[in-house]
C-alpha cells in the first residue's frame, strides 16, 4: 500500500478515483439541494429519503473520497512545490494545455474547496447526519437553509466555495482523462468542453439553490 501511495502510477490512479466519488457526492448533493427551489415539501421528502440507512452508509463513503481526494491533492502540489518539477497529479502530453490559471493554483483551489467544505459540514451536517448518528434528531433541513442563506455574507462565501469547486473541475476533469490515456489533441478538446458543461450544470444548481434560499428568506420571494 506504501508503494503505491508513492509510484507515480499509483498518485494518478488514487486522484483518478476519488476524484470520480468527489463527483458523485456532488451530483448526489446537487439533485437534493436543487428539490428546495420548488417547494419545502418537496426538499423534505428527499431529505427523508436520504435518511434511509443504505444512502446515510453510501453518503459518507462518498464524502470520505471528496475529502481524501482534496487532502490528497493538497499534500502532492506541497510535495511538488518543494521538489521543483517532481512528479505531477496528472501528466498531460500537451504542456501548454496546463497554462490555465486553475492549472497553475490548483492548491489554493484545493485550500478554498476544503474550507468551504468545512463551512458547509457546520452549517448542515453537524446539524443534520451527526445528529442521526449520535441518537439526536435532525433539525428541520428548510430551515437550515433559511437560517444559513438569509445572510447574505455567508450566501458569498458559499458561491465563492462554488466557484472555486467549478474551477478545479473544469480543469481536474480533463486532467483525469489525460491520466487514463486520453491524451490526443482530439480528445482533449472534447473532454475540455464535457468538463466545462458538467461542472458549469453542476455548481449553477449549487449557485441557484442558494440565491433562491437567500432571496426566500430575505423575503424577496
Amino acid at each position: 500500500m506504501a508503494k503505491l501511495f508513492k509510484s507515480s502510477i499509483g498518485k494518478k490512479l488514487i486522484m483518478s478515483v476519488t476524484g470520480l466519488f468527489m463527483i458523485l457526492f456532488l451530483t448526489m448533493h446537487m439533485v437534493l439541494n436543487f428539490t428546495s427551489v420548488f417547494s419545502a415539501e418537496t426538499f423534505q421528502a428527499v431529505c427523508d429519503f436520504m435518511a434511509l440507512p443504505i444512502v446515510t452508509i453510501m453518503g459518507p463513503i462518498l464524502a470520505a473520497g471528496f475529502i481524501f481526494h482534496i487532502c490528497y491533492a493538497i499534500i502532492l502540489e506541497v510535495g511538488n512545490l518543494k521538489a521543483r518539477g517532481g512528479i505531477k497529479r496528472y501528466e498531460v502530453a500537451n504542456k501548454a494545455a496546463t497554462d490555465s490559471w486553475a492549472a497553475r493554483n490548483m492548491i489554493w483551489l484545493g485550500l478554498i474547496v476544503l474550507l468551504g467544505l468545512c463551512l458547509h459540514l457546520t452549517d448542515f451536517w453537524a446539524h443534520m447526519q451527526l445528529l442521526d448518528l449520535t441518537g439526536g434528531h435532525a433539525e428541520d433541513p428548510n430551515m437550515l437553509l433559511s437560517t444559513t442563506f438569509g445572510s447574505i455574507c455567508i450566501t458569498v462565501l458559499y458561491l465563492v466555495w462554488f466557484l472555486a469547486i467549478w474551477m478545479h473541475l473544469t480543469h481536474g476533469f480533463w486532467s483525469a482523462f489525460q491520466t487514463i490515456g486520453w491524451s490526443g489533441e482530439k480528445w482533449l478538446k472534447r473532454t475540455k468542453v464535457i468538463g466545462i458543461i458538467y461542472a458549469t450544470l453542476l455548481m449553477g444548481g449549487f449557485a441557484v439553490t442558494a440565491i433562491v434560499a437567500c432571496l426566500k428568506a430575505n423575503g424577496v420571494m
